[in-house]
């Protein structure tokens, strides 16, 4: 049996060494002080691959044990980090080019549940009133407690026209709330616009695609072929973010050129960057530079940014440049304050790690991580006040800020009457019960704005 074990703990080694070499990691952290593996921790991992093996209750095939492993690695490190199997990585590719087929929810993990971070517009999930801080506690029948992530997305996501039921705890309610939602072929139109009134244009980003900021410049060209335009409104609310060459060349279109939108820095040379608003850096396997088609008084246009507890990452970096360089005014509530980057690490052709590797700061030298941007004018949801958000501060085991401190947990304005688990009255974004829009045209016009009640 120690002979046994002993080889075993040799092919573990072995197989974590090829895992690191695999991620590109080196086994030396650096070249003049060379870091052992930690053999103990090891052995110990071999013991219970050894146990398991020998005495569960059933056979277990050792690739399951292997991934799980490596799910339960990167599941400890942030919430953030994932390991992606063949579906996963499928999923996230499909997604980034703006169709799948699912329920429309930006998820994570929280204490063993999932948690809603926030419903894309004109989904089911959407339509069906699920709403931002939700845990969904089961999906049918089964418990989510003690799922991983990947596999509660893949229960969630399925053939279109069929049905799931989600069971959902929602603060402030007693009772569990039980919603049945049909899947549907989910085509997220990224950008949308109109003219609010004669003079002033409204674009929503409601997700950073592939092909968002190019998709951004002809809907601005739209609006400025069809008004003489005074101001703009730029809607980033519940805009969970996205690719970071889409923001980039979002915040590209509003700024001169070259201008920093963002920089990176983490602990390899590859995470420390900056990224201006050139080609190089918001052009992605297209030579068409779209920002050649961008109407000059883009760039001078007087633009509000609205932001809430649902703009998170792409859209935080969007808003933090045009705030740090003062070509916008930000307004709303507080940002949810996802400011770390996520590194898509291939391990074969099919299956890659999510790993966090770097965080991203504004122009001004801002940590947005689990702080998120304040804006410069608050103005509540609606005139009663804004309700209870979930941010990226109350995410159990989240990355901490390293310059600024911390958003507190559920630091969120509450509106009037929460303590009895009264929401905000649901609104239409840039329909006539929009407050926050309203209010941003007011300042547009240079006329006095009301925040709402706290």
């Amino acid at each position: 049996m120690r002979s046994k074990l002993k080889q075993l703990g040799l092919v573990m080694t072995g197989v974590f060494a090829g895992v690191m070499i695999s991620l590109n990691f080196s086994a030396i952290a650096d070249k003049a002080s060379p870091t052992p593996l930690p053999v103990e921790e090891l052995r110990a991992f071999a013991d219970v691959f050894n146990a398991i093996k020998q005495g569960y209750v059933e056979p277990v095939e050792d690739k399951k044990l292997i991934t799980d492993s490596i799910g339960g690695m990167l599941a400890g490190l942030d919430p953030h980090s994932a390991y992606l199997d063949a579906e996963a990585f499928r999923e996230l590719q499909v997604g980034t080019q703006g169709e799948f087929g699912g329920l429309g929810i930006e998820v994570g993990m929280e204490d063993g549940f999932v948690k809603v971070i926030s419903p894309i517009e004109d989904t089911p999930a959407f339509r069906g009133g699920v709403k931002a801080g939700d845990l969904i506690v089961k999906l049918d029948e089964t418990p989510v407690k003690g799922m991983s992530l990947s596999d509660a997305v893949k229960r969630m996501r399925g053939k279109p026209n069929t049905s799931i039921t989600l069971t959902i705890s929602r603060k402030g309610e007693s009772a569990p709330i039980v919603v049945k939602l049909v899947r549907e072929v989910i085509k997220v139109q990224s950008v949308k616009s109109k003219v609010i009134e004669p003079g002033y244009g409204y674009l929503r980003v409601a997700q950073f695609q592939e092909n968002t900021a190019a998709a951004m410049v002809d809907h601005f060209a739209k609006l400025a072929r069809e008004e003489e335009l005074k101001g703009l409104v730029l809607d980033l609310r519940n805009d969970p973010g996205g690719l970071l060459h889409g923001a980039v060349g979002v915040a590209a279109a509003f700024l001169p050129k070259d201008t920093l939108v963002v920089s990176t820095d983490g602990r390899t040379e590859d995470a420390k960057r900056e990224y201006r608003a050139s080609p190089e850096d918001y052009l992605r396997g297209t030579r068409d530079d779209f920002l050649r088609r961008l109407p000059a008084r883009a760039k001078d246009l007087p633009m509000v940014v609205l932001v809430n507890g649902g703009s998170a990452s792409a859209s935080e970096i969007v808003a933090g440049a045009l705030q740090d360089h003062k070509r916008a005014l930000v307004m709303g509530t507080q940002t949810f304050g996802k400011g770390s980057v996520q590194t898509i690490l291939p391990l074969t052709s099919s299956t890659a790690i999510k790993l966090t590797t770097a965080r991203y700061y504004t122009p001004g030298g801002r940590s947005i991580q689990a702080k998120g941007i304040a804006p410069d004018i608050i103005v509540e949801e609606s005139e009663n006040g804004s309700s209870r958000r979930m941010r990226e501060a109350d995410l159990i085991g989240h990355l901490g800020n390293d310059r600024e401190p911390e958003a507190a947990p559920g630091d969120v304005a509450p509106q009037a009457g929460d303590e009895e688990g009264v929401e905000a009255a649901p609104f239409e974004l840039a329909g006539e019960n929009d407050h926050q829009l309203r209010q941003a045209i007011l300042h547009l016009k240079g006329q006095p704005t009301s925040p709402g009640k706290k």
